[in-house]
């Protein structure tokens, strides 16, 4: 982990949150693990930040959490530099169910007549929407469409509004 740059006050975070990752192993999980997401087109900085992030990625399997993930990613449209993007702004996204979270949320956006294209876009600029509560998503897309502004920008703008500036601003 040092030699991503982490110093040992990130180091000994990361062990905290994840101390499983004192029983891995160096040749068969740890390292194969940062090598994929440098082959991702990661630089150390940015794996570092991955790592920090989500240290518990360390203990997600490449088949059933990690590969699909980014695969879905790609085929939602997004290319290796936007799906790099996603995952380093919010590595949480490896930890998150495909089938209960990601595509549910995907699937609202299509709903209100998103095109893939403005999807990727949406997903690519703002990461953070995947982490966000469905129900949230739905509320405030709701609103915006009353108001007939439920754009790509506006979307984005409400998602970053606390619940109370949400409210203040469209009450």
């Amino acid at each position: 982990l040092r030699d991503l740059g982490l110093d040992d006050a990130r180091v000994a975070k990361v062990i905290a949150i994840h101390p499983q990752i004192c029983s891995h192993s160096l040749e068969n999980k740890l390292k194969p693990i940062l090598q994929w997401l440098k082959d991702m087109g990661l630089a150390d900085a940015q794996v570092a930040k991955v790592i920090t992030g989500r240290p518990s990625v360390f203990g997600l399997s490449f088949e059933n959490s990690l590969k699909p993930i980014v695969q879905w990613l790609k085929d939602l449209g997004l290319d290796d530099a936007q799906v790099a993007k996603v995952i380093v702004s919010k590595p949480q996204v490896f930890g998150y169910s495909l089938e209960n979270n990601l595509k549910p949320k995907i699937e609202m956006l299509r709903e209100q007549r998103f095109a893939a294209d403005q999807i990727v876009r949406i997903v690519s600029r703002f990461p953070p929407l995947l982490g966000l509560s469905a129900k949230r998503l739905g509320s405030r897309m709701k609103v915006l469409k009353a108001r007939d502004s439920l754009t790509e920008k506006t979307l984005v703008t409400v998602m970053l509004l606390t619940d109370a500036q949400f409210a203040a601003r469209f009450s």
